[in-house]
């Protein structure tokens, strides 16, 4: 490892115009399925449906989004708490893979919430069935006879999630945090996105990629790793959000999954200025611009100015700007995804 390099991004790191994530994106078997958890279990708020999105006859599915010309997939966009956007796919695909990554591969993801109540909030996945509790850890913090409780979870559908919050593991059962009341009704409360967690083949060289190209800014560690981690580093990725990435384990895969795949995911930014992003991320080493941008024409977000990106650490990216407040779905709906516009990367 060579993760001593981890220093601030220099001055011009970064996609011209960018505000922040915009959203992430993680490919699920079964959508419905999904929008239900995000929506009853997380309390996320659905914006809309769109799809199915395909081309019969063209190769636009493997120039656009790296697919088989053949796939067809519908998306959904659920914001889960106030400042996190979640997009989730569904493919039809041939030769698509319909095992998730496991924890060792490489393209394994597993997206962490800070939550109110955790102890709740536990209890409210153990009510939903197939869920199965994958860890449950407690460490102290640095304030005084407070600690963090992480619960790692595997959806029914394969898909890792956590849920972490401040814990007082001596408190009497009858104080601080109520315990959850029989029949009493409202999903877990989340507060926000707490980080990203993603395996990667080279740990150096996507600490690097994100430092350098996206502008990533490098944390320092909480607390020691316990023994036989992988080594891992977190990143701050604009206001707002974390990322960790870990070394993925030597025994696990080495490809990553496509977006067709189950466990399929991307990373999108929002920049004011999608083609100006474009054309500086096409200059960088190992960074393959995925066509020309594209504004949807029709549908619930209609206006949306949109390029994929590939990158030289096997991770897929997307830059967008999205009219917000302009969008067609607004027309239907009350609720609304998490805006971008009025955040600054810096």
């Amino acid at each position: 490892m060579q993760t001593a390099a981890l220093v601030r991004p220099p001055d011009q790191a970064g996609i011209p115009g960018v505000r922040r994530v915009d959203h992430f994106a993680f490919t699920v078997p079964d959508l419905p399925a999904a929008v239900t958890f995000f929506t009853e279990v997380l309390g996320g708020e659905l914006c809309y449906v769109e799809g199915p999105v395909e081309d019969p006859e063209g190769d636009w599915m493997t120039r656009k989004l790296g697919v088989h010309p053949r796939a067809s997939a519908k998306v959904a966009l659920v914001r889960v708490g106030p400042s996190t956007n979640v997009e989730l796919f569904e493919y039809t695909a041939p030769g698509r893979r319909t095992r998730p990554p496991g924890r060792n591969d490489t393209g394994w993801t597993l997206l962490s919430f800070r939550v109110d109540g955790i102890a709740r909030a536990v209890d409210r996945l153990r009510e939903h069935p197939g869920l199965t509790i994958e860890s449950d850890v407690t460490t102290p913090t640095v304030r005084p006879g407070r600690s963090l409780r992480r619960v790692g979870f595997r959806t029914p559908w394969g898909q890792d999630l956590q849920l972490c919050g401040d814990f007082d593991p001596f408190a009497p059962a009858d104080a601080g945090e109520p315990g959850p009341v029989v029949g009493e009704p409202g999903p877990v409360v989340v507060l926000g996105a707490e980080r990203l967690a993603l395996a990667v083949a080279d740990l150096d060289a996507a600490v690097g990629f994100f430092i350098s190209v996206i502008g990533a800014t490098p944390l320092p560690p909480r607390r020691p790793l316990p023994p036989g981690a992988q080594p891992r580093v977190t990143l701050r990725l604009g206001p707002t959000d974390r990322i960790e990435l870990r070394q993925a384990g030597p025994d696990g895969s080495t490809t990553p999954p496509r977006n067709s795949d189950a466990g399929g995911h991307h990373i999108a930014f929002h920049t004011d200025d999608v083609d100006a992003a474009a054309r500086h991320l096409a200059a960088q080493p190992g960074v393959h611009v995925m066509g020309a941008p594209e504004t949807i024409a029709s549908g619930p977000i209609a206006g949306n100015r949109w390029v994929y990106f590939g990158t030289p650490v096997g991770v897929q990216m997307e830059v967008l700007c999205m009219p917000d407040g302009r969008l067609p779905y607004e027309r239907e709906t009350a609720a609304r995804r998490a805006v971008s516009r009025d955040h600054s990367w810096h």
